[in-house]
């Protein structure tokens, strides 16, 4: 039963930061155009700031030495997801199939697992140096994958920037001085302005999110009820449960598996419906699947990851 506490706890958090986001855009605190501007500093700014600060302080390489595997594990996990979602995508209406797939496909792989290992383990655990590692590439993979779900060619030169994200160069080169032992030679203040910002990932996020959810559901038109429903068993409950099964089956390490049964079990990404909307689909039905699965993941994550540590 702690188990199933700590981990609605730390959901609790997301959610409740989200809902005072929320809250400062119907309030109207700061101008709503200000999301936009803030989403390059959460993302390319604080998030690479946390991941440094992480690895510099918590990576041992000798004492980890299958952690080059871990970008191997998420490319496992990748190819499972998609092959459910091109099962699982046809029970949702036509109309909205793409919108249902893409939202079932890209998970919030990094800020959720984030706040639930640091909830159960602590802000130091060396899991959560796992974690970045472990999805190191997935940042420039939904950039340079999520048109494929509209039919819209990849430009190249003007999507660059994102498939070099600052997460890979920032991974890359925190693994490297590590590696090297040279951040023996940083200066502490450095490390201290990193760990600052970094600070500010999850609250930034988060606060985006709410404030988005807000002005789209100001426009949110006809609600899916359905759909949502759909969408939910499938993501919520369905996803997370096979990924049990199949954990059970090739048991792999404990680190591991708990990272897997992690992405397995969260929401979609939050860039989701930017995506959405800039390749010309519908962002309010997205956001409608976000918000619900937000919402059961108050439940269901707690449950899914008690359900594992029954196996393992």
């Amino acid at each position: 039963m702690n188990l199933f506490i700590t981990t609605f706890e730390s959901v609790a958090v997301l959610l409740g930061i989200g809902i005072i986001g929320f809250w400062i855009i119907r309030r109207k605190m700061i101008p709503r155009n200000i999301l936009g501007l803030l989403s390059p500093i959460a993302l390319e700014i604080a998030l690479p700031s946390l991941i440094f600060i992480n690895i510099i302080q918590d990576f041992e390489p000798n004492s980890y030495q299958n952690w080059w595997q871990l970008p191997i594990w998420w490319l496992f996990f990748t190819i499972i997801a998609a092959g459910l979602t091109l099962i699982f995508m046809f029970i949702s209406k036509k109309e909205n199939r793409r919108e249902f797939a893409i939202s079932l496909f890209y998970q919030n792989g990094i800020f959720f697992p984030l706040a639930i290992i640091a909830g159960m383990f602590g802000k130091d655990s060396y899991l959560l140096v796992f974690l970045f590692i472990f999805t190191i590439f997935y940042p420039a993979f939904f950039f340079s994958t999520s048109h494929i779900f509209f039919g819209k060619k990849f430009n190249l030169t003007t999507n660059l920037k994102k498939i070099i994200h600052p997460v890979i160069i920032t991974t890359t080169i925190a693994i490297l001085i590590k590696i090297g032992g040279l951040h023996v030679y940083v200066p502490n203040f450095i490390f201290e302005i990193f760990a600052l910002i970094g600070g500010m990932t999850i609250p930034l996020i988060m606060i985006i999110l709410g404030g988005n959810i807000y002005i789209d559901f100001n426009k949110k038109g006809k609600l899916h009820i359905i759909e949502m429903f759909k969408f939910v068993s499938v993501k919520n409950i369905i996803f997370p449960l096979i990924f049990i099964g199949i954990l059970f089956v090739i048991r792999p390490e404990y680190d591991i598996a708990l990272i897997l049964l992690l992405q397995a079990s969260v929401p979609p990404v939050t860039a989701v419906p930017l995506m959405v909307e800039k390749y010309g689909g519908n962002r309010y039905i997205v956001n409608q699947f976000i918000v619900a699965s937000f919402i059961l993941s108050l439940l269901t994550i707690p449950i899914m990851v008690l359900l594992f540590d029954i196996f393992f």
